[in-house]
């Protein structure tokens, strides 16, 4: 800090007191900067002082009278008791305390001698201050006087008063009436209790009459309760030569008041008190109190207590000054009091004195006003003594205002203010300082500030000077000040930059001067960037009982990296985390997780991301779902004898709302402790009203659901048992059954046990056959009933009706039913097969009249065998075939036959007993199609340039065979793949085959299917790898692959041809180089260089040269489609001429048998069952001695 000093200043300080500038208050304080480089005199200033008022309680072992003050030099204290010279330290008995004025009084004597009004005076050599009157007060044990009190005798209908006259004490003062045994005296509308602590009775009855009313008066700040005598009350009747009804007879009589007394009274309170207003009257009937303000209504904060006798205004205003009029009241007239009620107030600053800081030769006003009412006395003091007592040549005092005209040092000096009235007094001291000092800067040297782009920055320059100094900032680059929009100079002399910009960072210099000197020191702001939440928390919903996380990222700027913080808390509060193995709160990557979620956890979350000179924050609001809460009270209401209501109140939802309210039932009968769902009401409603069974001991409970779950149930309700009645319903779904063709069987689905309504339920059945007889009925106590001897299948009318101890169900609906059914009589006639294709044929027939059915109809079945295959003269009958079809119908679809064989057909009816007669057979032939699989195709043979297949033919060639067709084509591992080279072989009795003209070492596959006139079956194929050498060795036999075989691109194969020479073309992709000399001796000269490596691929290629089926499926994908036709399935529609699904093209383009996905029928002996709709729901039987694919065989044959 620079700084220069006028040449008067050391002997200046000598006697001056000072203060930083523009700054006032009750009391100057110099700052200890400034002490720390000069001693200047201070004023005294009262610090510390005991209550105005200090009571003497008999259980306290002393009682200090504080008196603290401060100054320089330090001050002297002496006191005044009631207004006269008191010195603590001439009693040996007072305690005195060290650097203070303070005294103790022991509670060892007796402390009346101390009691008085005491006042402290603090003075050192530049003045002297008080403090406020202490009141020392020594109360005296408070006793009822000893006294013997003659009974109290009135007659019978008189009002009467029992005084208290309590004894004086510490305020609060409460009073109780009560018996010798402790017990209240009753209160009510006729007996009732004055402020003043009387007893007063509006009238006496006999019951009044006791010898013990005891009134007792309680002090509680001293702890003390003191007994009145016990009062004697003696109720004298009437004379008994009235009569009976005269004598218990009370007069009448208009009310007047037991208090107050007279027409009117004024009552004076200080604002904030209580107004309490009370009056008590005296008549028969007992009066009522009414209460009324003139001109205005009561006021609000006005309550009644004491059964309207009382009036409470609390706290009161001066508007609640006024008239108030009481009235009391009765039939036979009114008694009226008036109240004046005046609410006056204790002194109260206007304008308090206030301490301050003036310069040598100016003007120093001292101004002090206070309010109150009455309005408060104003004197003054100068250094603890009264004005006119110290009188100053350029003092003067005009109104309210001290005036000092030229103010010298010698000058200073306290002010003392007091304003009082009857209700109190308020005093202050003011410490007038006059001095000059040049400037003293007591911010330090060279601060370091950081400020944050956009935000504001003080920066501070405290300055203590006299007159007041003139501050000024100013930037390293620029001797000028400061200035602009954003830049601020306050009193103070800090400097405050809004919105700080990069461009303000930089040195800065504070200039302090004043007619006494100037000083100025330095300071270095650093512009940050700001601190930003770039990732900020999103509010949630979490389940209870899971985890929570709630992310939070944040940028600041790097040069924080050490100072920078992300905390957490919750609901303003930091959150602790101790990384213990029970903490639930984990924070990691400023990302806080909360496991195991409970319903504490619920609430504002904030991340707080904090540096030294800035905060972000960003809040989520994390809300914890759970069921709804058990509700609570549930309570039965409007008992029926059908019906009750049920009411509760709803428990928490947890933050998702209550959809609905379960309630459920329990009764002790038939399942206790068995509860069940009895209604669902919505989650808005808390009541609902439940219909009951008769004659059941319920208890209820209730939950509530919301979208988290269902709840716990509340407590179970009290129990409610209904009366026995008659059962309300009748038993339902009633079936009527026929198993045999004489009998009817009557079932029905009782009667719950609860829905019995009383004891002895049983049902009566009645029945008679439609339009023909009268009504038979039994009583059963089963719930089902034979009727024997009935036609067959005739209509019959049944109705069950309950009945109970109580009475009869509601009266029986008719229900319609058949008696037993026979076998059907007849079968379809003109039954016709149209073939639709080599595996489908259209079956269609004459419905089976209504009159032989004796039954139901429950529908058709079909009935076939394989008689022969065509391309066999032999003939063999094969298993039957089933096939349903439910319903009423005329025709259907038979899939699944075996191409080119001779088959025979039957058609019949069933019902619910069962089958009836076949139709005559019909016979059909079905078409040729294309062969299945050939069963075995294998290699036999390899060599260097040929490789021999043999094969068997296809075990159902489905026609007559025409020859096969052979493909094969060079493959390598990769997916390089040579051309596809046909062998057409005409001659089907044709089973091997032998390749010539093949590359050495190299990989073919081979295909192979056989074909009819039709088309061609599906692929067999086969993989192998020529030698390098002619050997005699043949390759090992192998099998037909079972999965699907890949299907090589095809050509057309109409007309067949025989094979030539030509069409037998080398399968590899070397060409012909092979046949060339220098290729020959090209490979002999590698072929001795690499012998190891070629002897170990060909025993590796023999040894595993299987062909992957999955890798080459991959590379020629079957491209063959399928599709079935819905009839197939024996579901049926209008056109029934659909292709089949199911139907397979070739690779050659002609339509072949193809595999289906979905198994139509398995061989077996059960009947295939539909549907009513028609869809397939059985099986029929299959071929006992081999098994046989169900798959739906070509519909259609497309030549290629």
């Amino acid at each position: 800090m620079r700084s220069q000093r006028s040449p008067g200043l050391v002997a200046v300080l000598g006697w001056i007191t000072c203060y930083c500038a523009l700054y006032t208050t009750t009391a100057i304080d110099i700052p200890l900067e400034v002490l720390g480089h000069v001693n200047i005199e201070q004023l005294p200033t009262i610090t510390d002082q005991s209550p105005s008022t200090v009571i003497a309680f008999p259980f306290d072992e002393s009682f200090p009278v504080t008196c603290k003050a401060k100054g320089n030099p330090a001050p002297e204290f002496r006191w005044t008791k009631n207004g006269v010279e008191f010195d603590p330290f001439l009693d040996p008995r007072l305690m005195k305390e060290e650097n203070s004025g303070t005294f103790v009084i022991p509670n060892n004597g007796n402390l009346t001698e101390y009691q008085g009004i005491y006042r402290c005076y603090a003075s050192n050599k530049l003045g002297t201050a008080i403090s406020e009157e202490i009141e020392f007060y020594v109360p005296t044990v408070p006793k009822f006087p000893k006294e013997t009190l003659e009974p109290v005798v009135v007659e019978e209908g008189q009002a009467f008063t029992l005084q208290c006259d309590p004894p004086k004490g510490i305020p609060p003062l409460q009073i109780y009436w009560m018996t010798i045994n402790l017990q209240h005296i009753e209160q009510d509308e006729r007996v009732s209790m004055g402020l003043n602590g009387d007893l007063y009775f509006s009238h006496a009855e006999n019951k009044d009459s006791r010898r013990d009313y005891c009134c007792f008066a309680a002090f509680p700040r001293i702890r003390t309760i003191v007994q009145k005598t016990a009062m004697s009350v003696i109720v004298k009747t009437k004379k008994s030569d009235m009569s009976p009804e005269a004598a218990n007879a009370i007069l009448e009589r208009r009310p007047s008041l037991l208090t107050p007394s007279g027409v009117r009274s004024e009552t004076q309170l200080v604002k904030g008190e209580d107004l309490k207003l009370e009056c008590i009257a005296e008549g028969f009937p007992t009066p009522q109190v009414e209460w009324v303000k003139i001109g205005h209504q009561l006021p609000v904060r006005a309550k009644l207590e004491n059964h309207g006798k009382l009036l409470i205004v609390p706290t009161v205003e001066e508007d609640d000054s006024g008239k108030y009029i009481c009235k009391a009241k009765n039939p036979l007239g009114e008694a009226i009091h008036y109240f004046t009620v005046r609410v006056e107030e204790p002194p109260e600053w206007l304008f308090e004195p206030e301490s301050r800081l003036s310069m040598i030769g100016s003007d120093v006003p001292i101004k002090c006003s206070a309010s109150g009412s009455p309005p408060p006395v104003i004197s003054w003091r100068v250094n603890g003594v009264p004005l006119q007592d110290a009188p100053a040549a350029n003092r003067k005092t005009l109104g309210d205002t001290i005036f000092l005209h030229n103010a010298q040092a010698s000058d200073s000096a306290v002010y003392q203010c007091e304003a009082s009235n009857r209700h109190g007094s308020l005093l202050a001291n003011a410490n007038i300082m006059i001095m000059n000092l040049p400037p003293m800067i007591l911010t330090e040297e060279g601060e370091d500030y950081s400020a944050v782009e956009g935000k504001g920055l003080m920066m501070h320059c405290r300055v203590f000077s006299s007159p007041p100094s003139t501050i000024t900032w100013s930037t390293d680059d620029s001797s000028e000040s400061v200035e602009g929009p954003r830049f601020s100079v306050h009193d103070n002399g800090s400097l405050e930059i809004y919105s700080v910009e990069k461009e303000d960072a930089g040195q800065y210099t504070c200039l302090a001067k004043n007619t006494e000197g100037t000083s100025a020191i330095e300071a270095m702001l650093y512009v940050k960037d700001p601190t930003s939440i770039v990732v900020a928390p999103e509010d949630q919903q979490i389940l209870i009982g899971t985890t929570a996380q709630l992310s939070c990222l944040a940028e600041y700027d790097k040069s924080f990296s050490n100072d920078f913080q992300l905390l957490w808390e919750k609901d303003d509060i930091e959150l602790t985390l101790n990384y213990t193995e029970n903490s639930r709160y984990l924070v990691e990557d400023g990302s806080l997780q909360i496991i195991n979620v409970s319903h504490r956890d619920q609430g504002v979350y904030t991340c707080v991301a904090r540096t030294p000179v800035d905060t972000a924050t960003a809040s989520a609001l994390l809300m914890v779902l759970d069921v709804p809460d058990a509700p609570d009270n549930l309570v039965l209401s409007e008992h029926e004898s059908r019906s009750v209501k049920l009411k509760w109140f709803p428990g928490d939802d947890h933050n998702s709302s209550t959809t609905e309210f379960i309630i459920e039932y329990e009764e002790s009968q038939w399942e206790p402790g068995n509860w069940k769902e009895l209604l669902r009401i919505p989650g808005n409603h808390n009541s609902a009203v439940a219909n009951l069974h008769g004659h059941v001991d319920y208890c209820f409970r209730v939950s509530g659901v919301n979208a988290v779950g269902r709840g716990r149930p509340s407590e179970p309700s009290e129990r409610y048992k209904t009366p026995a009645a008659a059962p309300d319903r009748n038993p339902e779904n009633i079936k009527i059954e026929g198993h045999l063709p004489n009998e009817m069987n009557i079932n029905w689905e009782p009667l719950l046990l609860i829905e019995h309504n009383g004891p002895g339920l049983e049902y009566k059945v009645s029945y008679k056959r439609q339009h023909v007889e009268d009504w038979k009925e039994h009583m059963v106590k089963r719930h089902s009933f034979v009727v024997k001897n009935t036609p067959t299948f005739v209509p019959y009318e049944i109705r069950i009706q309950a009945k109970n101890h109580q009475g009869w169900g509601p009266q029986p609906r008719i229900v319609t039913g058949y008696s037993g059914e026979d076998f059907p009589s007849a079968a379809p006639d003109d039954v016709a097969v149209e073939v639709m294709n080599s595996s489908v044929v259209k079956v269609s027939w004459m419905r089976v009249d209504e009159y032989n059915l004796h039954g139901h109809l429950g529908g058709y079945r079909i009935n076939w065998w394989r008689m022969r295959s065509l391309a066999d003269s032999k003939t063999s009958h094969g298993d039957k075939h089933t096939l349903t079809f439910p319903g009423d119908r005329n025709h259907a679809t038979v899939p699944g036959l075996t191409p080119f064989s001779e088959y025979s057909l039957i058609v019949m009816t069933f019902n619910g007993r069962g089958n009836g007669p076949g139709s005559h057979p019909v016979n059909f032939k079905t078409p040729e199609g294309v062969p299945e699989k050939n069963p075995v195709f294998r290699v036999t043979d390899v060599q260097k340039h040929t490789v021999s297949l043999v094969w068997d033919p296809p075990s159902e060639p489905n026609g007559i065979l025409t020859g096969y067709l052979l493909d094969y084509q060079f493959i390598n591992d990769t997916e390089e793949v040579g051309p596809l080279q046909m062998v057409d072989i005409s001659n089907p009795r044709t089973t091997k085959w032998t390749l010539r003209g093949l590359e050495p070492l190299s990989k073919y596959m081979f295909y192979l299917r056989s074909c009819t006139a039709v088309g061609c079956g599906p692929v067999v194929s086969e993989e192998s790898t020529t030698t390098l050498e002619t050997t005699s060795t043949s390759a090992p036999t192998v099998g037909l692959s079972k999965s699907a075989s890949p299907t090589p691109p095809s050509t057309p194969k109409s007309p067949v041809t025989k094979p030539t020479r030509s069409t037998i073309g080398l399968a590899s992709i070397h060409g012909g180089i092979s046949t060339q000399g220098w290729f020959i001796g090209l490979m002999s000269a590698i072929a001795l260089l690499t012998l190891i490596v070629l002897i170990a691929c060909f025993v590796n290629r023999n040894k595993g040269g299987k062909y992957s089926v999955k890798e080459k499926e991959d590379l020629h994908p079957d491209v063959e489609s399928q599709g079935m036709n819905d009839d197939t399935f024996c579901e049926y529609s209008d056109n029934d001429e659909k292709p089949l699904k199911g139907s397979q093209h070739s690779l050659s383009r002609e339509i072949k048998a193809g595999d289906s996905g979905d198994s139509l029928v398995d061989y077996g002996d059960e009947d295939v069952q539909f549907n009513e709709d028609g869809s397939f729901i059985g099986e029929y039987a299959g071929r006992k001695e081999k098994r046989v694919s169900a798959e739906i065989k070509a519909a259609a044959q497309t030549p290629a």
